[in-house]
Formats: C-alpha cells, sequence, structure tokens
C-alpha cells in the first residue's frame, strides 16, 4: 500500500531565501532543512524536508513547538512549501511531544509514525513506501530496540539519498536500549541499515557526534574516528554530513564482525559484541 501526501500548489521559493540557513540541498529537488532544539541541553534536531517540485513538504520530530512553529510559519507564510505533516521516528515526548500543538496551529494533517506517537493518524508497515509530493520516495523502516516503535525513514529523490534515524542510530553511536536488545539493535543497525546506498546521508535525531567519537576512538583509534573528531573540533553540527558508508568506518556498533572490535569486546558473537559496546558505552566518561 502506498500512502498519498498530496497537494500540487507550486509557490515562488526565490522570496524567503533568507530564512533558510540551514538547507541542505543537491542537483535533484528533495531539500532537507534542520531545526537545533534544546541547543546545549537534549541537542534534538527536528528535519523539514521539501519537494521542490510542488514545495510539498513534512517535519520530522517537531518535538519543541517554540523552536519548530516559527521556522513553519516563515516557510508557509513566505509560499515557500505546502505543509502536508509530521513524520515520528518514535514516541519520546523528545520527537513526538510536539504533535499537538503543531496541530493546534496546523489541523487536520496527518502524523505518521511508531504506534505509540502522539496524535498519529498512520503507521506505515515495515518497507512500505508513501510520498512528499512528486519527486520524494519515503521507506518506513521498522527498527525496534530504542522504543518498539522506532521506524527509520529512508527518503531518496533521484540519486539524492537521506535516511532520518531518530534515536536508532547516531552518527558514531547508537541509542540506548530502554525498550528492547542487543539483538534488536543489532539487527536494526547491521541488518536493516547497513544494507542502504552507502551515499545515504544520516540525520539523526540528536547531535551526540563528538562524544560519541571519542568513545569509537577509544574502542578501535583509527584514521576514520580521528578524521571525525577532527570535523567535530570546527563543526558544531554534524547532521547531514556523513553517510552509512562513512558509518561503517567510524562507528563501532556498525562494524560487530571486525576482529579488532571482537578483541576490545572480549567477545565474538554479534549480538554479544553489540551488547557489550552498549556497556561500556553507558559507563564512558
Amino acid at each position: 500500500m502506498v500512502l498519498a501526501i498530496l497537494s500540487r500548489t507550486a509557490l515562488p521559493w526565490q522570496t524567503a531565501k533568507s530564512t533558510f540557513k540551514h538547507i541542505h540541498t543537491s542537483k535533484r529537488t528533495m531539500k532537507i532543512h534542520s531545526i537545533p532544539m534544546w541547543t546545549g541541553s537534549h541537542d534534538n534536531y527536528a528535519y523539514l524536508v521539501i519537494d521542490d517540485t510542488t514545495k510539498d513538504a513534512m517535519v520530522i520530530d517537531p518535538a519543541n513547538p517554540p523552536e519548530v512553529l516559527p521556522v513553519l510559519k516563515k516557510f508557509i507564510d513566505s509560499g515557500a512549501i505546502n505543509f502536508k505533516g509530521i513524520i515520528n521516528t518514535h514516541h519520546h515526548g523528545d520527537h513526538a511531544g510536539g504533535n499537538t500543538r503543531i496541530l493546534t496551529e496546523y489541523p487536520g494533517l496527518p502524523v505518521i509514525g511508531g504506534k505509540d506517537c502522539a496524535a498519529k493518524t498512520t503507521t506505515p508497515g515495515h518497507e512500505e513506501t508513501f510520498k512528499i509530493g512528486e519527486s520524494i520516495t519515503v521507506k518506513a523502516l521498522h527498527t525496534p530496540c530504542h522504543t518498539q516503535d522506532s521506524i527509520c525513514y529512508f527518503m531518496q529523490d533521484g540519486d539524492d539519498k537521506a535516511v532520518f534515524t531518530g534515536d536508532t542510530l547516531f552518527i558514531a553511536g547508537c541509542g540506548r536500549f530502554f525498550e528492547g536488545t542487543a539483538e534488536e539493535m543489532h539487527t536494526a543497525l547491521n541488518k536493516i541499515l547497513v544494507p542502504l546506498p552507502n551515499d545515504t546521508k544520516v540525520y539523526p535525531g540528536h547531535e551526540y557526534t563528538k562524544s560519541n567519537a571519542k568513545f569509537c576512538q577509544s574502542v578501535l583509534d583509527v584514521i576514520h574516528v580521528q578524521k571525525l573528531l577532527q570535523f567535530c573540533e570546527s563543526n558544531s553540527e554534524t547532521q547531514g554530513k556523513f553517510t552509512i558508508g562513512d558509518e561503517k568506518n567510524h562507528n563501532v556498533f556498525m562494524m560487530v564482525d571486525d576482529p579488532r572490535i571482537q578483541q576490545a569486546t572480549g567477545k565474538t558473537d554479534p549480538v554479544e559484541v553489540m551488547a557489550k559496546l552498549r556497556e561500556l558505552k553507558n559507563n564512558y566518561k
């Protein structure tokens, strides 16, 4: 089944250029605007994903309305987007907690997310696809562990690819196993996300990269991790800057079959390696 996100009214993009400092673009028409939230405490990200063909747009995890609504209002009032709804990666309040307030301002819109997300209207099945506008195809990937309703969203517009991973995959890290097991996280990362195209850009739910990279270096001090740390020294935001291919080289949670990681953890079974890495990260200072 395909979930349709419908609208066909194209409005002038140029009228709102000054508001778009966090926009990531490519040669194709998918545009991704990051909305940092609770910077310095929770360090969350919401994302506005825009199909440039139709100007249709959906917002991912708009958890803090005081920071999200002014951005939405600028885009909508300028005619830059047709706001079509909310997508949630999981039900935690710092991801889905803003849904009701957003819907108060923009009532009647769909909320696509896991079964426990606030005001959810639709839960796509695993690998089910839907569209944002005409050009962006979205595939839902069920990745239960951090929560049992965790969903990552792989998006493609021509050759441009992105995955929005919530609290399942971070740059150089992964989420805590609050509602799941090491086996589930191993499946999520290494059986569902690793097979995505290497050039898929990663957009996580939090900016935890610097601390994650330091932990990875404590496990495996290699050039890929060193380069990531160097990047973090001069860049406070890392969302969309690294790919699934990069993660395979600097994220130890996606390297559980690597003999060097097995030696560092004292385990050889991939699930046991995952469990030990999570234990080490939980206690890392």
